[in-house]
């Protein structure tokens, strides 16, 4: 299944990161999404390993785990690895596949990029992370 650009647009606006760019920022931003397919088991992140890519959960589950336990499942709709489109902190979490997946991935490189060509972009994503630290501080 290949998704509609209206359908993955509406992905990448429910990420936080994005929360406040318009609609056609929100199309740029969907434009450096890659469509991948990834088998049942398929490790996507590994813990304490760099990051290079974002990835937007389409179909599918997968399991998060720490320090090798599981904290989390994330279903269709949900998000991971954001902090590798700005930092080069190594990943906090792995993530498995736990059943056949459709996901959207952007790289580093390419928002890198992406920024570097639209500041109104980069402003409002540096807003939503200030905004995202501030609270978690709270």
């Amino acid at each position: 299944m290949r998704l509609r650009k209206d359908a993955k647009v509406e992905l990448i606006r429910h990420v936080p990161l994005f929360a406040g760019c318009s609609k056609n920022e929100l199309r740029r931003i969907a434009s450096l999404a890659d469509e991948i397919d990834l088998a049942e088991g398929k490790v996507l992140i590994r813990e304490g390993r760099q990051g290079r890519e974002f990835f937007v959960l389409v179909e599918g589950r997968v399991d998060v785990t720490r320090g090798g336990r599981s904290i989390d499942t994330l279903r269709g709709g949900d998000f991971f690895g954001e902090a590798a489109l700005l930092s080069n902190a190594p990943r906090n979490a792995t993530i498995t596949a736990l059943t056949p997946l459709l996901v959207l991935v952007i790289t580093d490189r390419d928002f890198r990029n992406l920024l570097a060509d639209a500041p109104e972009i980069q402003r409002k994503v540096l807003t939503a992370l200030a905004n995202r630290l501030a609270h978690a501080t709270l």
